[in-house]
């Protein structure tokens, strides 16, 4: 089964085409990862997912009418968005910033309830955060930070979750920190999970499904054992690389080609 389907997606800033006649498939209840060069389109892509870009042509479908047919509370409460680099109002605590993700369940006649103070407890239980729920969140460290985002993103009680480069600007314990919640996040909840990532090793190590995208179309799309290779990287990125098993995890590991430092005298390829 599918979460979200794209059928003859086009959306373009301006006059600039991004993503043309573009059709994709998110599986249910599965990470999938988003991967391209830069410029590409994958960004615009997610945020097309979330119904925050208007296509030019085409649709994006989810439980099986377009995006377009609910309103925003409804969406709101099948998919939570995680932007990237997303800032917290100054002086604003862990949990003030938690709660913001009941919003799309206030109304006027129904105010914060109990299940809304259980849902924020569970986002905070679940992410590690609840021990920094008096903290503010300009406080923590990076890593802390986006445990909170995801927090406020999990206090929406949605099946989906779809972020932008959740792992930029962390250094590497912290991205596998965050990468880490959200594979368990999966794991244990079947969360469908849809995000934007660069590091392509760390993209085939977390994800179940890949789409790679090129010049606003998706290249190739499937399981990173199956569609992840040197020719597909080299088409992508333009860039060749060596590709090898990961001795932990078995996926695809790739070493690009380049200069760098000779260790010892003997070596497979020799560059220019």
């Amino acid at each position: 089964m599918h979460a979200l389907e794209a059928k003859g997606l086009t959306l373009s800033y301006g006059n600039k085409t991004v993503i043309q006649q573009l059709n994709l498939q998110i599986p249910e209840g599965k990470i999938t990862v988003l991967i391209g060069s830069n410029g590409c389109g994958k960004s615009t892509l997610l945020r097309s997912l979330a119904r925050l870009l208007k296509p030019v042509e085409g649709s994006v479908i989810i439980d099986g009418r377009e995006l377009a047919q609910w309103s925003t509370k409804e969406i709101a409460k099948r998919l939570a968005v995680l932007p990237q680099g997303p800032v917290a109002p100054e002086a604003l605590t862990v949990e003030q910033l938690v709660k913001q993700g009941r919003y799309p369940h206030q109304s006027w006649l129904s105010q914060w309830s109990k299940e809304d103070e259980m849902m924020v407890a569970k986002a905070l239980e679940e992410t590690g955060m609840a021990d920094f729920s008096d903290r503010t969140v300009d406080s923590l460290s990076g890593g802390q930070r986006q445990r909170a985002w995801i927090a406020m993103a999990l206090a929406q009680g949605t099946d989906m979750l779809l972020l932008d480069e959740p792992t930029t600007y962390l250094d590497l314990s912290h991205q596998i920190e965050v990468l880490d919640l959200l594979y368990e996040l999966n794991e244990r909840e079947q969360r469908t999970i849809v995000m934007v990532l660069h590091d392509l090793n760390l993209a085939c190590r977390y994800a179940h499904h890949i789409v790679a995208v090129q010049e606003g179309s998706v290249y190739d799309q499937g399981a990173p054992e199956e569609i992840m290779t040197a020719d597909l990287v080299e088409s992508v990125f333009q860039m060749r690389c060596d590709i090898m098993k990961d001795p932990l995890f078995g996926t695809p590991v790739f070493i690009p080609y380049g200069k760098g430092r000779i260790v010892n005298e003997r070596r497979d390829h020799v560059f220019a």
